[in-house]
Parts: structure tokens; C-alpha cells; sequence
């Protein structure tokens, strides 16, 4: 039996959270991408296929924060059969310093044939650059 493409969301968002680098990545389509129209400065817009994706999980994403949990949870299912969008609180602490650090977060995923081929995370920037500021980055 097929998974839903809410499934699949469902799976990448809870190997992200575990830090789980291979279990995200086998969940990725093979030219599917990462993208993050609104980031601040320094953050990549786009990290696309296996070895980028791979690379950018291991390499950065937990260079600034790490993400503990994921609070209110809603994802919504859309006339298109392929797309989820999400909305949640991510809630960790900043590397550096331990602070806490609270993220609002909106994404959107394309499923294909049970892997994601573009996941557009619209992240606030304005707080990864006052948790920042706050721990003196």
C-alpha cells in the first residue's frame, strides 16, 4: 500500500527533529531540493539532491540551534494530492549559549511517488537573528 503524501511529511518532520540525516534523506526525491525563501544572511536559499542535502543537515543545520520538539502540529491536506502545507512551533535552544529559542514556521512539501521533491520552509528570520543576538553570535 502507497503512503500519503502526509505521511511522508509527517516521517521527514520527525527525522528532522531526531537529527536522523538518513532517514531525511531517504525520504528526499533524488533531485528534490530544500528552500527558504525568507533566511537571513549566511543561510543557503536552496539546497538541492542527496550530497547538498546530506551536507547541509550534517554541516549546518545544527550549527546555530537545535530543534527539540514540535509544538501545535497542523498540517493541512490540499485539493492537490502531492501537496501538505505545515504549521508548528519549533521549539530547542541555541547552540552557543543553551538559550531557548522558539521558531513560528510554515512549509510547504511536493510528494511525488513517496518522496519529497521541494520543500519550501518559510522560517522567520527576525528570530534565529534575535536568538542570536541575544547569546552574542
Amino acid at each position: 500500500m502507497p503512503v500519503s503524501s502526509r505521511e511522508v511529511v509527517e516521517r521527514v518532520l520527525r527525522a528532522g527533529r531526531e537529527q536522523d540525516v538518513e532517514a531525511f534523506v531517504a525520504l528526499m526525491a533524488p533531485e528534490g531540493y530544500i528552500e527558504w525563501p525568507f533566511r537571513p544572511a549566511g543561510v543557503p536559499g536552496r539546497v538541492q539532491g542527496h550530497a547538498q542535502i546530506r551536507r547541509h543537515l550534517t554541516e549546518a543545520a545544527n550549527a546555530l540551534v537545535t530543534i527539540d520538539e514540535h509544538r501545535d502540529l497542523v498540517l493541512h491536506e490540499t485539493t492537490d494530492p502531492e501537496v501538505v502545507v505545515v504549521e508548528y512551533e519549533a521549539r530547542g535552544s541555541v547552540v552557543a549559549t543553551d538559550a531557548p529559542f522558539e521558531q513560528t514556521v510554515i512549509a510547504v512539501f511536493r510528494v511525488r511517488d513517496g518522496r519529497i521533491v521541494s520543500y519550501r520552509d518559510y522560517i522567520n528570520p527576525l528570530a534565529l537573528l534575535a536568538a542570536l543576538d541575544e547569546g552574542d553570535i
